[in-house]
């Protein structure tokens, strides 16, 4: 999957932690049921966190690279919260 095939995108860039993974928690719930988020950080904790979040609330991560000083996530929704 590329960067460019995802449903929304949550600009978290300036944000510290915990306000990322606070607005994923939201932002989550405006994608379908396999439909994929792309969220754009610039908190280095960020690469910790979302890993968490995603496994913790069973959706899938599909990729997590770093880019410019950015962290991009693909999330795929994999249940109904």
């Amino acid at each position: 999957m590329s960067d460019h095939d995802y449903h929304a995108e949550l600009d978290a860039r300036g944000l510290f932690c915990p306000e990322p993974v606070m607005m994923l928690h939201n932002r989550i719930h405006d994608v379908g049921v396999g439909q994929v988020l792309r969220v754009v950080a610039t908190d280095p904790s960020t690469t910790r966190d979302i890993p968490r979040f995603c496994q913790f609330l069973g959706h899938e991560l599909l990729s997590q690279r770093e880019s410019g000083g950015e962290f991009l996530f693909l999330i795929r929704r994999c249940q109904d919260a």
